[in-house]
């Protein structure tokens, strides 16, 4: 096997409580991922020689690209090392809009690890994988944990529970919101009560989502205008399906928002009713819209 074709789907979290701060600065919480059906593509082809190159869309320097860093941080394995495997080509093909929140970088660092170790014929372990994602970022581990997961931690502490197919409108404003901003404003609030994992079961079983809140988002609203007014336009749009207003919300560190529907065609009426919102001149303000379906399990995952 010389080649993969891999997708690297996204995520949404469902909730994010920030339950406290460690010394090291490393904010403690608790949060519920699940993956969605919108997915970027990683293709591994290997060559004779060491090095790592990359090709097809690219965001910001080669050195800082976490599929890259992914690569060198498995070839410093000692596995890797012993038997000085090939060298690789990544190439990926971008539909994740980045610094949204859904985990599009953290999704190919996760992907090119698991398709890597398949490639190079590591036989790494799950956990040993889990440990090099960390590494690179908070969100790489669940990615490679491949389903529905309550995160605990810095989000490296995951434990899977039951779920459903929900089905999940995604706005995207066209200015990302860049994480460390959020976390470190003195507005962010640190001290959300910490809950269990039976405290949300429920909800979850539920296709709309009206559990927990998302502690980033007052912050992420009064910093960046654009994330606020479509969060405002999702909410009108889900009202008017008659959906609470504690299914739209903000994922992650945003600015995507999302809003989960009871069905199908709520959903995507849902969703027309942005486009229109997308046809006015405030609409450029709003870069992506997809209309989502969440997964059970990663594409590429094997138990």
């Amino acid at each position: 096997m010389t080649s993969l074709r891999l997708v690297a789907p996204a995520k949404i979290n469902l909730f994010l409580h920030v339950i406290g701060r460690r010394a090291d600065g490393y904010h403690l919480l608790q949060s519920a991922f699940e993956l969605l059906d919108w997915s970027d593509t990683i293709h591994l082809t290997t060559h004779p020689e060491p090095d790592i190159r990359r090709e097809g869309d690219l965001i910001g320097g080669v050195d800082q690209d976490l599929a890259v860093r992914a690569a060198h941080a498995l070839q410093s394995a000692t596995e890797w090392q012993a038997s000085r495997r090939s060298g690789v080509t990544i190439r990926v093909e971008k539909a994740i809009p980045a610094g949204a929140g859904l985990g599009g970088g953290s999704s190919d660092a996760a992907t090119t690890l698991y398709g890597l170790n398949r490639l190079w014929g590591l036989d790494l372990s799950a956990t040993q994988l889990a440990e090099i994602g960390l590494r690179l970022g908070a969100d790489v581990p669940f990615f490679l944990f491949g389903e529905s997961a309550f995160a605990q931690g810095v989000g490296e502490d995951l434990s899977p529970f039951k779920s459903m197919p929900r089905w999940v409108v995604i706005a995207v404003p066209a200015s990302p919101v860049p994480t460390a901003r959020i976390f470190q404003s003195p507005e962010l609030t640190r001290n959300s009560k910490p809950l269990k994992i039976a405290d949300f079961a429920q909800a979850a079983s539920h296709p709309v989502w009206d559990f927990g809140h998302n502690d980033l988002e007052p912050v992420t609203r009064a910093l960046f205008p654009d994330v606020d007014l479509i969060l405002n336009w999702l909410s009108q749009a889900a009202d008017c399906e008659g959906i609470a207003p504690e299914a739209v919300r903000m994922s992650g560190s945003g600015g995507a928002v999302f809003c989960t529907a009871p069905d199908h065609q709520t959903a995507r009426r849902v969703f027309h009713r942005l486009e229109e919102f997308q046809s006015t001149p405030q609409g450029h303000r709003l870069a992506h819209l997809k209309l989502c379906q969440t997964l059970m399990t990663h594409p590429e995952h094997r138990s």
